[in-house]
């Protein structure tokens, strides 16, 4: 079950709106095969790994192992309980069920009613983690939300005043690019009118190889030009402005609402101090990734506020990187 969440990180950020799977096929003690869900629209990882296997006969002996249970509807692809139960394989050991109201338990019905022999739970927790944007899509009908901001020795994420109308960087060029790679791995972008007036971001993925994400921008009284480079061709824009939501009641939930009715699963949020304080005091955020350079501001822009979180901290040559999870939202 490891070997499948391992193989299961190569679909990170391209089998969205689908989980992320991974599937490994074994007899005597051997992997003979293994697959992980391909980009959205291609086959999950029980096609792979089956496909992968180049002696078929082999699977009426096998144990399949997959970190989330097998599919049992049609979608853009055939159900993958089906074809387990068409190529006779006898064991299937699963990490977690998947909460889906389209499967929710009836692939694992249809296995055992196959004459399988299916096992629930083998590194359950684990595998739930690693589903965490899945599940949270699906059980909290709204994105996983990843925080991200910078801040300066002494606690600001912009200075009082600068000259040119781009980014003053606080972290060094190997953050910035795990910044951007980070970006490749979630489905949407979100910042506030602010961040885009003041720095005309283009919030795309430059410097890491992978898909760009939905640029998701607050812009209450539509007040951003459209020659700016979110409006530019490379991603898709959804603009969040006093149309879509009523800024008299709390935001962040109205904005998560329109977020899930989109299918987006999973957004890392690099906006301003006022846009992440919003989704902090409203509690609907699961990480936090916080950079600290060697910079001081003296004044400016404070950075949000977050207490009582667990934390852990990398170094990135002289900047610091500490990763807060929001302990109350744990369970998923």
């Amino acid at each position: 079950m490891k070997r499948c969440i391992e193989i299961a990180k190569n679909g990170l950020g391209t089998t969205r709106p689908n989980p992320m799977v991974g599937c490994i096929i074994v007899v005597n003690n051997t992997i003979i095969g293994e697959g992980f869900t391909s980009p959205y629209g291609g086959n999950h990882a029980e096609v792979n790994a089956i496909a992968s296997v180049s002696n078929k006969s082999l699977l009426k002996k096998s144990t399949l192992y997959a970190t989330l249970e097998p599919c049992a509807h049609h979608g853009k692809t055939p159900p993958c309980s089906d074809l387990i139960i068409k190529h006779n394989i006898p064991n299937v050991v699963i990490g977690c069920v998947d909460d889906n109201e389209l499967v929710a338990g009836q692939g694992i019905a249809k296995l055992i009613n196959a004459g399988c022999h299916v096992k629930v739970g083998v590194l359950e927790e684990a595998c739930k983690t690693h589903h965490k944007r899945f599940f949270t899509f699906h059980n909290k009908k709204r994105p996983y939300i990843i925080l991200k901001w910078a801040e300066s020795a002494d606690g600001f994420i912009a200075p009082k005043t600068k000259d040119e109308q781009k980014p003053v960087w606080i972290t060094n060029s190997y953050s910035r690019q795990l910044v951007h790679k980070w970006r490749t791995e979630e489905q949407a972008i979100l910042v506030g009118t602010t961040t885009v007036l003041d720095d005309n971001p283009s919030l795309t993925t430059r410097t890491w190889k992978g898909l760009n994400p939905i640029r998701v921008v607050i812009d209450r009284e539509n007040r951003i030009p459209n020659t700016f480079s979110i409006f530019n061709n490379q991603a898709e824009t959804l603009i969040i402005s006093s149309d879509l939501i009523d800024f008299s009641k709390p935001i962040a939930k109205q904005i998560c609402d329109i977020l899930y009715k989109n299918n987006i699963n999973s957004i890392i949020i690099e906006g301003g101090t006022q846009t992440l304080q919003t989704f902090i005091d409203e509690n609907l955020w699961d990480e936090a990734r916080v950079f600290q350079g060697t910079n001081t501001f003296f004044e400016g822009t404070r950075a949000p506020k977050l207490s009582g979180m667990t934390v852990s901290i990398e170094n990135f040559m002289s900047d610091s990187l500490k990763t807060y999870q929001n302990d109350q939202h744990i369970n998923i």
